[in-house]
């Protein structure tokens, strides 16, 4: 199957192909900066792929300009296509994909940002990351940027996207929020009652974290990647661990590390659907549901802590498995922890779905449309919502999860009723996976050495985080440290979703369409 891609390729991309290497399961091709638009646009327009990500690298120092590397994940090859060109000079520009894919937008605004390429035909050339406070022409993710010195303070005013006619008016919201969450800024354009346009302004807390890590050893990247977001910090983790695997060759795993992976991501996501689900449930004031919830995620959180010593899961993976046996003898504490779950579960959503003031506030609320949910390359609960079937489990399998009778939950409508559904039964299936992982995994290590990394080697990792498709790409640099790291998590992707979802709805049904979604602030701002 690989091969015939990789022949397909070639046979189309006559003239334009510099370079192709089949490495594992990425075919990487590099074409020059002429042929870059038409190249992107054969795979985008007839390989069944989505944009998995686009980021740049400054390269100079090791023999070349700035890599930009735009990579499609081929979900019936299970393959990931990485097209690569340079550019160079004091003002490089590349060509915008945004009109013709339109997720491309915020990766496109995120480079320019970050490394000063300037894509040509963008629709909406405003900064992402910044707020008007950073000094122009100073570009983080560049090598020579000193981040021991303090750059000086700017007062640019930013700009929103104005709506304007009869009876048209704004509502500014945050980016101070009521609650204990993080800071994100959201302007509404209404008419009447009814949103017409949503903006989302974030980054009001980038932590700079891929700058953090490069020349960073591994193993405190490892560390650093467990906090970019702290409900998703095994997905994370272990998206990490697989592209650094892939760096170091470490190809067999212990089986039973891949069975005990695999029921780690399961209970992070038991725990974060049971935390979505009690937020939807308090934001149409259902406060009995909510409570049970809450109260079952508490529970969740007490065998996590009890399997790993974290009720966040930190610190149970590393590169080449797990940290310790978390299971072996507690077969009995898991089971008895699910049958209870299980059971009170679903009579709370038996209760829920039988309550008709409730079902009316979810359904048909906040309805994200399949060819919208396309575009944006809608990933998680929000796409597979919304018709969309893809799902990293299956299409890249990655810890036990093709060794598992696994089932995929999609639903059609789009809606917030569709989302919670989707995350009521994909619960469910965790619950049946993790029993069966537990029953069918056998005794053995948890964990073998990895080698050394070839400096400037580079690879993926992929995992399906609560929220959805996560993809995490590293780049070694000499002895063993890091050289870039780029980080794309499902949030980043969802964010402009979330824009679309409140248009024709009231603005008191924002608080629960925002928690249908239940994006991470902290996982886009990093």
């Amino acid at each position: 199957m690989l091969e015939q891609l990789v022949h397909t390729l070639k046979r189309n991309l006559t003239g334009m192909i510099k370079r192709t290497e089949l490495s594992g399961r990425e075919i990487h091709i590099e074409t020059g900066v002429e042929s870059i638009y038409d190249a992107c646009m054969f795979v985008f327009g007839n390989i069944d792929c989505t944009l998995l990500s686009l980021f740049a690298n400054d390269e100079r120092a090791i023999g070349g300009g700035f890599g930009v590397y735009y990579a499609f994940a081929v979900k019936n090859a299970g393959a990931v296509v990485i097209i690569k060109t340079w550019v160079s000079g004091d003002a490089p520009a590349l060509p915008s994909l945004s009109r013709e894919i339109p997720c491309a937008s915020l990766f496109e605004r995120e480079i320019a940002d970050m490394y000063g390429i300037s894509f040509e035909g963008h629709p909406d050339n405003r900064e992402l990351v910044f707020h008007g406070n950073w000094p122009e022409k100073l570009h983080p993710l560049r090598k020579e940027f000193n981040t021991a010195e303090k750059p000086p303070f700017t007062d640019r005013k930013q700009e929103f996207l104005k709506i304007e006619g009869t009876g048209v008016y704004e509502i500014p919201v945050g980016p101070v929020h009521a609650g204990i969450i993080e800071p994100g800024h959201f302007r509404f354009s209404v008419a009447g009652e009814p949103i017409i346009n949503l903006e989302a302004k974030l980054y009001y807390v980038h932590k700079g974290i891929e700058k953090l890590s490069e020349n960073q050893s591994f193993e405190k990247v490892l560390f650093i990647c467990e906090r970019i977001s702290g409900d998703e910090t095994v997905a994370n983790s272990l998206a990490y661990c697989q592209a650094l695997e892939k760096l170091t060759e470490t190809v067999e795993l212990p089986e039973r590390a891949l069975y005990i992976r695999t029921i780690l991501c399961e209970l992070e996501r038991i725990y974060n659907h049971l935390g979505d689900i009690a937020g939807i449930c308090i934001d149409v004031a259902y406060a009995f549901a909510s409570y049970q919830f809450s109260m079952m995620r508490r529970w969740c959180q007490v065998l996590n802590e009890q399997l790993t010593g974290s009720r966040f899961l930190r610190s149970a993976v590393k590169p080449g498995g797990v940290r310790r046996d978390f299971i072996e003898g507690r077969e009995k504490l898991i089971f008895e922890h699910l049958d209870r779950l299980e059971a009170e579960f679903r009579e709370t959503v038996d209760i829920i779905k039988r309550n008709s003031m409730f079902i009316d506030r979810v359904e048909n609320t906040g309805v994200v449309k399949p060819e919208v949910a396309s575009d944006l390359n809608a990933v998680g609960p929000a796409g597979r919502a919304a018709g969309l079937e893809r799902d990293v489990r299956r299409d890249f399998p990655y810890a036990a999860y093709d060794r598992l009778d696994f089932r995929p939950i999609f639903h059609k409508n789009g809606d917030v009723n569709c989302r919670m559904n989707v995350k009521i039964e994909e619960l469910l299936e965790s619950i049946r996976m993790i029993r069966q992982a537990v029953e069918t995994m056998t005794d053995g290590e948890t964990a073998v050495k990895i080698g050394e990394a070839k400096p400037y080697s580079h690879g993926f990792g992929l995992t399906e985080a609560p929220r959805g498709e996560n993809c995490h790409w590293l780049m070694a640099g000499e002895n063993n440290t890091v050289f870039r790291y780029k980080i794309r998590t499902p949030s980043f992707l969802n964010w402009p979703v979330l824009c679309q979802a409140v248009k024709g709805n009231v603005v008191p049904d924002f608080p629960l369409i925002n928690k249908s979604f239940n994006l991470s602030y902290s996982g886009n701002d990093l």
